[in-house]
This record gives C-alpha cells, sequence and structure tokens, in this order.
C-alpha cells in the first residue's frame, strides 16, 4: 500500500514481471525533451506469463505526459537472471544505446542502438566476444560511462575483475580496452564496482571480492585524463586499461572490514565488516555521495562460518559517505538494513539510491524503520533528507504496511525538475526467480 502524501501521488505500475540488480548503470534514464522514461528490467519465470516471458531483456518506455507504458524486449528468454539487466546511453544522435550480457554463462557483451528519439524501436542486436580476453570464464555487468569522448563499457569480465570495452563512435562499434583492477581471486569473484560520470571524470567505488567470501574494505578512486587516482588525486595508474592493472587496495579507503563506529555517535562501537557498495553520485560542485552497506557486530563461533553460504546474518547497516571538493570522507551512520534478504544471499539488502540531482536526498528500502528503529513485516521505501551532510537524517515514509517488499530503488537522471523514483514490489526467491512488478513514483523536488 503506498502512502498518499501531501501531493497525492500514487505510484503506477509500469511493468508487471520486472527487477534488476545494481551493478549497472544507467538502468534508468529520463529524455526531458521527450518526456520519456526508459528502464532496464528482467522478466521472471516466476513472474506474471513466465512461461512466454521468462529470461527476456525488457526496456520500459513511459510517457510520463500520460503515464502510459510500452514493453519492449531487447532479447527474448535470454536467461531468467536479474544480472542481465542492460545499461542504457542517450547518444548525440538521439538514438538510445543498451548493453546487457547474462550472468557468467557465456563471453559476450550484447547491444542494440535504437532508432533516432524512439526507444520503442531499436536496430538488431550486435555482440562482443570476450573468449580471447577471459579463456571461456564469462563475463557479467554493463557499465556505460564516457570519459573525454571515449565511451566505455565496464564489465566483470578477465579473472573476474573489472574490465572495459571502449567505443569512439558513441556504441556503434566496440574493442577491448583492458583491465582496470587485477588482484588474485578468492572465491566467487573479485571486486563489485559502482561508477558514476561527470564531465572529464568518472568516480568509481569498489570492494575486494563478494562479501559471502571476503571480509570486504570498500575503496574510492577516480578516472580522469592523467589516470586512475586516489581520492586524494595521487595517482594510482598513469595509463589505466593498459598492460598490467593495478589491486583496488591501492585506492582511498573509504569504509575499512573491522572498523568500528566512532564514540559519541549512533551504533558507537559496532564493529563492520564484510562490506558492499550500493549507490554513488557526484553533483556539479565536485560533491560525491555514496552509499555503503556492512555486516554489524557479525561474529560467527568459528571464523570459518564467516563466509558459510547459509549461516543466517541479522544485522545489515546503511552508511552515507560524503566527499567535498578538496575535503576528505566522512562517513555517517544512514540506517538500520535488517537481516539478509535471502537465505542463499545473506549479505542482499533492500538498498538506497541517492537523488542525482540532490545529493542530500536519498531513498531506502528497509524492513526497519528508520525513525524509530522498529521492526517492520516487508522492506518499506522511506525518503530520507539531511541538512548537515549526512550526519543526520529525516526520514519520510513513502509506502506503509504493504502486504510484499518494496526493493532496489532507483532514481532516474536526466529530470531536474522532478524525481522519477522507481523499485520493484513483490516476492523474490532469488535472482533467477521473482514474482515482482515495476513501480514509477513520480516527485516534485522539494528543498
Amino acid at each position: 500500500m503506498l502512502r498518499r502524501n501531501d501531493t497525492s501521488t500514487t505510484p503506477i505500475v509500469v511493468n508487471d514481471n520486472a527487477a534488476w540488480c545494481w551493478f549497472q548503470d544507467e538502468r534508468a534514464l529520463v529524455d526531458p525533451t521527450s518526456n520519456l522514461l526508459v528502464v532496464g528490467s528482467i522478466a521472471s519465470t516466476g513472474g506474471v506469463d513466465g512461461e512466454q516471458r521468462g529470461g527476456n531483456v525488457e526496456v520500459t518506455v513511459v510517457d510520463l505526459s500520460t503515464g502510459t507504458a510500452d514493453i519492449v524486449v531487447l532479447h527474448a528468454r535470454l536467461e531468467s537472471d536479474d544480472h542481465d539487466v542492460p545499461a542504457l546511453w542517450r547518444r548525440r544522435d538521439g538514438r538510445w544505446l543498451a548493453m546487457y550480457t547474462r550472468h557468467k554463462t557465456e563471453d559476450l557483451t550484447r547491444w542494440r542502438i535504437s532508432e533516432p528519439d524512439d526507444p520503442r524501436h531499436w536496430g538488431p542486436e550486435q555482440t562482443f566476444d570476450w573468449s580471447a580476453h577471459t579463456g571461456g570464464l564469462g563475463v557479467t555487468y554493463s557499465n556505460l560511462h564516457e570519459l573525454d569522448g571515449r565511451l566505455y563499457c565496464f564489465a566483470r569480465a578477465v579473472n573476474d575483475d573489472q574490465c572495459a570495452l571502449v567505443s569512439d563512435d558513441d556504441g556503434d562499434t566496440w574493442n577491448y580496452a583492458g583491465k582496470l583492477f587485477t588482484r588474485p581471486k578468492v572465491g566467487y569473484v573479485n571486486g563489485y564496482t559502482r561508477y558514476v560520470s561527470s564531465p572529464g571524470r568518472i568516480d568509481l567505488i569498489t570492494t575486494d571480492h563478494h562479501p559471502r567470501d571476503y571480509d570486504n574494505s570498500v575503496y574510492h578512486g577516480f578516472l580522469d585524463a592523467d589516470g586512475l587516482h586516489r581520492t586524494d588525486g595521487a595517482v594510482v595508474d598513469p595509463h589505466p586499461l593498459r598492460g598490467d592493472a593495478p589491486s583496488q587496495v591501492e585506492l582511498t579507503t573509504l569504509v575499512a572490514a573491522g572498523s568500528r563506529m566512532p564514540d559519541g555517535a549512533s551504533w558507537a562501537g559496532d564493529r563492520l565488516s564484510h562490506c558492499w557498495t550500493v549507490d554513488v553520485r557526484r553533483a556539479a560542485d565536485g560533491t560525491v555521495a555514496a552509499v555503503v552497506s556492512a555486516r554489524a557486530d557479525d561474529g560467527p563461533a568459528h571464523p570459518d562460518e564467516a563466509t558459510e553460504r547459509l549461516r543466517p546474518v541479522l544485522d545489515h547497516r546503511f552508511l552515507f559517505a560524503r566527499l567535498t571538493p578538496g575535503g576528505s570522507w566522512q562517513v555517517h551512520p544512514l540506517a538500520l538494513a535488517g537481516p539478509g534478504l535471502l537465505p542463499h544471499e545473506q549479505d542482499y539488502t533492500g538498498l538506497a539510491a541517492i537523488d542525482p540531482d540532490d545529493l542530500d536526498s536519498l531513498y531506502v528500502s528497509t524492513p526497519i524503520d528508520p525513525r524509530d528503529d522498529q521492526p517492520l513485516a516487508h522492506h518499506e521505501i522511506f525518503h530520507g533528507r539531511t541538512g548537515d551532510g549526512g550526519a543526520t537524517w529525516t526520514w519520510t515514509p513513502l509506502t506503509e504496511d504493504s502486504d510484499v517488499d518494496n526493493l532496489r530503488p532507483i532514481v532516474a537522471p536526466g529530470g531536474p525538475s522532478t524525481v522519477s523514483l522507481l523499485w520493484f514490489r513483490g516476492d523474490m526467491a532469488s535472482s533467477q526467480d521473482h514474482r515482482c512488478e515495476a513501480v514509477l513514483l513520480r516527485l516534485p523536488r522539494t528543498e
């Protein structure tokens, strides 16, 4: 049930069988000229019309002036797995680019390009084969970001490290660019990386490995014309994506595994471990904001139990980090995130999304009310606003008393006058099996 606010806005269902992962971006974009919103998703075999639609890579095109939504299939029945969700890019010629992969089960990055100014009609699918570089071990994720006139698609590929393709024609053709990071592999994969691009710069936050397999820290760095840098500008790699790549541990540590929250603040003394990247955004003035999740005071009886896949993890936390130009990272408690979302994915949470046009505003999905830390029957969506750089937050519920979980919010960039907030709601058994629908809530921006 949606909580009606002062403007009596309600969400609309834009796709009745949809979910997404969070290591692809942008997953949703607004084109303010045409007043269209485009969001990518994966249909599940467990969802509506799953026998026919399960595994479809889809984009939903929403006319924001009328609320009508059209579902377009980019690839029918590719794989029933939300990791396959496409990344979207709005090209200079008015066409849309969508790139997507399977979940580590083949070596192809796939892409399609739309007709000019019409994301309802797309040209044929094209592919890039990574197997000469991966040895047939698979590729996952797509992240589209521009730097100095070149378009990059960052993916998890060689050695399950962060790698990239590069295009000099706005996505018509792609070539292998190289590895961004490298380190000995532990467990399932190496680092999980979130990216955000702004003119002349790509910021990123990343982990060591999967939090199930390793007690992760989270690191920050950025790419520009002079190389890969730590937060303070020190050069880690003057020629990124060429030759040997550095380890992400050479970047600036944003949240250290095993660190404790400082005295005198919320969660004082609580130990943080097994961190994961959630979201990162950068403002026009150079301020960067990030959300990180972590286990809190997770003390298994034996150290080996820390990486046991089905061991319940009952207490996750969301942390908010902020970097002002010329300053250093300030990390603050944000909200309790509750127990692991799925029994076999004990580090999954409902996630959070920072407003890309207002870094003092964000949206969280949590089963614990951030106003009073009381447990809820389901994950609900809350809006948080800070006036002091993230040290304190004022919370407003956007959903209440729901019958199902409300998960993985996205604030679609491109609409500076109105917030286009997306999430999916329903029952999620796994990334491959869910009965969820995607909804859109439009909210006026407020100071």
